[in-house]
């Protein structure tokens, strides 16, 4: 790995990221299991919702929704088919690869489809980002776009130093520097930046983060600018940083904690082990204060009640958590 991405890592960028992980550390510690399939969906439209009108759309949260549902609804064409594409988009969180290149031209495509020519495409003009009405940057010729975009995909890809969470954060505004796209890049850029979350904590699937950029628009706007004439995206980092930790601290307080017992625990173990098979010893790692008989106990539970299927004899079982669809 050759390429870094110019940023320098402050006492406040430190700070606020052991914030994160703090919070992270509390909502383990309450053991806050798989969340409900209907809060789940809310949480990803309200992350949906909260993109689009980052970027002018005027769909409200009950709007988008009903789109979700299949209904009709009333609003502008356009606005109508961005939160369109925003749903299919979302719908297909985990058929991404973070570190893909072509993943992010097809995230684009499927965001972007029929709202411009070069959807799921690099941008093939020149382009210049305008801040009443006076041009504050320029981003790169669009013969440099593909390249750039692979030294970005490995840097994050390759880059040993630093966490998931303050890559994350270098994605979003590398991406929005390099604008390699006609349209659309702030959106696309806030779901990568989702997705590389979602490398730090599986949790972040279900925190909107853009809600607390929406709600800080103008600063969002600014920051970037700010770096843009700094060369550097340390000041977008700290912000982002920010936004990160005031969504976690949301999240901790608005979801219950749950009273804990052989289907809460299964469910908690559901959301750690996902569809990898697994044993006993495994289920025991992640609740390491229940006996092993406890354990056993659950996983027979966990197959009577159709949530989980075995297979293998005595010591040699092992278990798979059988899925369910979000969007159902």
């Amino acid at each position: 790995m050759t390429y870094k991405p110019p940023f320098q890592i402050t006492p406040l960028i430190l700070k606020k990221s052991q914030d994160v992980a703090r919070e992270l550390g509390i909502i383990v510690g309450r053991k806050i299991g798989e969340i409900p399939l209907k809060l789940r969906r809310f949480q990803n439209i309200k992350s949906i919702q909260a993109s689009l009108s980052i970027e002018g759309n005027t769909l409200s949260l009950d709007q988008v929704t009903a789109l979700l549902d299949g209904k009709r609804i009333i609003g502008p064409a356009k606005d109508i088919l961005e939160a369109q594409n925003a749903c299919s988009l979302y719908q297909k969180l985990h058929e991404f690869d973070v570190f893909n290149v072509d993943n992010l031209l097809q995230a684009h495509g499927v965001l972007m489809n029929g709202l411009i020519e070069e959807s799921g495409r690099w941008r093939s003009g020149n382009v210049g980002i305008f801040k009443g009405g006076v041009v504050s940057h320029i981003p790169p010729k669009p013969e440099m776009v593909s390249s750039h975009m692979k030294d970005l995909f490995d840097f994050i890809k390759n880059d040993p130093n630093n966490s998931w969470l303050i890559k994350a954060c270098i994605f979003h505004y590398e991406l929005e520097f390099i604008h390699p796209f006609s349209d659309g890049n702030g959106r696309v850029g806030r779901f990568w930046q989702q997705l590389i979350l979602m490398k730090e904590d599986p949790v972040f699937e279900f925190i909107p983060v853009e809600v607390l950029i929406k709600e800080h628009q103008e600063e969002y706007y600014r920051v970037l600018e700010k770096c843009d004439k700094l060369g550097e995206s340390t000041l977008f980092i700290e912000f982002s940083l920010n936004a990160i930790h005031s969504a976690l601290v949301f999240y901790g307080q608005n979801i219950p904690c749950i009273r804990e017992d052989a289907t809460t625990r299964l469910h908690y173990a559901k959301g750690k082990i996902k569809l990898k098979w697994f044993s006993r010893k495994d289920y025991l790692l992640i609740h390491p204060d229940i006996s092993t008989a406890t354990a056993s106990r659950d996983l027979f539970l966990g197959l009577q009640n159709g949530l989980i299927k075995c297979r293998g004899e005595k010591n040699q079982k092992h278990y798979c958590f059988i899925t369910e669809s979000l969007v159902a």
